[in-house]
């Protein structure tokens, strides 16, 4: 009997290691696990730490339990004043409910699929329900929330939760962007000679008005000009007056000596009798 004991020993032991390896599991705290015996989920979740099962007969499944992108395939769609729109969205979700999500669709891509079914045929309504307008800035974000609080619900009896709906990017389908980039030149076109022909319109009321101005100022000059000319020549006719009452002689000869100036130039001929009153100063 002591002779056995050993060998007995030798087979217990690693047979002991093996039952232990497959008994015990480790779950990581950013994971969730159910345990399945013969096929069927027992109903418990085990957290983070160190876990128990029957070795052979049952078998932990663990699932991610944090939040989990996915991003869905581009979709047409069509909004209230019937324009094609492409979106492209993704979305934030998790596993809530690991039970439920196992005994729904198991696999993580079975659940991307359900989401993106569900996701499309939300957006599909809601857009359809708004312009194009507001589908690309007025109220995307209202649209986004409501999709949201939907698509969780209607998810929810899957075991999943939805987090966030966002829309990355909408765009026009690529047979229509040529139209629409058309018809955008077009409108730009016509804005541009409305703001050029108003731009003439105004240009041709302010020269108008300039040149109105214009004239205004040049006759109140002229009246202005008038004025000064007509009291500088009544000063001068004063100003001769005056001086003529003082001194007529000597007037009359300053103004014979000027007259001599300008008649008497260079090769000038005048033929004058010396009786000649204008010839009396030289006489």
């Amino acid at each position: 009997m002591k002779s056995r004991s050993p060998v007995f020993l030798i087979v217990l032991v690693p047979v002991l290691l093996v039952l232990l390896f497959e008994a015990a599991f480790v779950v990581d705290e950013t994971r969730r696990a159910i345990v399945i015996q013969l096929g069927s989920p027992r109903d418990e979740i085990y957290g983070p730490g160190l876990h128990f099962k029957l070795p052979f007969v049952q078998t932990a499944v663990q699932f991610d339990a944090r939040i989990l992108d996915y991003d869905a395939r581009q979709a047409e769609t069509l909004t209230s004043d019937k324009k094609a729109i492409v979106l492209d969205n993704y979305v934030r979700w998790r596993i809530a409910e690991p039970l439920t999500f196992y005994r729904s669709v198991r696999t993580i891509s079975d659940a991307q699929e359900r989401i993106d079914h569900t996701v499309y045929s939300l957006l599909r309504v809601f857009v359809g329900n708004h312009t194009l307008r507001e589908v690309v800035s007025g109220r995307r974000g209202s649209i986004m929330v409501e999709v949201t609080q939907r698509a969780s619900d209607s998810l929810m009896e899957y075991g999943i939760e939805i987090i966030d709906v966002r829309i990355k990017r909408a765009d026009l389908p690529r047979e229509n962007q040529r139209a629409i980039f058309e018809r955008m030149r077009a409108e730009r076109t016509e804005q541009a000679k409305r703001y050029r022909s108003e731009g003439e319109s105004k240009a041709i009321q302010i020269r108008s008005e300039a040149e109105r101005d214009r004239t205004i100022i040049l006759a109140e000059a002229q009246k202005t000009a008038t004025v000064l000319r007509g009291e500088g020549d009544a000063e001068a006719a004063r100003v001769f007056a005056e001086a003529l009452s003082r001194a007529p002689e000597f007037y009359a000869f300053q103004r014979s000596l000027e007259a001599y100036k300008r008649a008497f130039r260079e090769n000038s001929r005048i033929i004058l009798t010396p009786a000649e009153s204008f010839m009396r100063y030289f006489q």
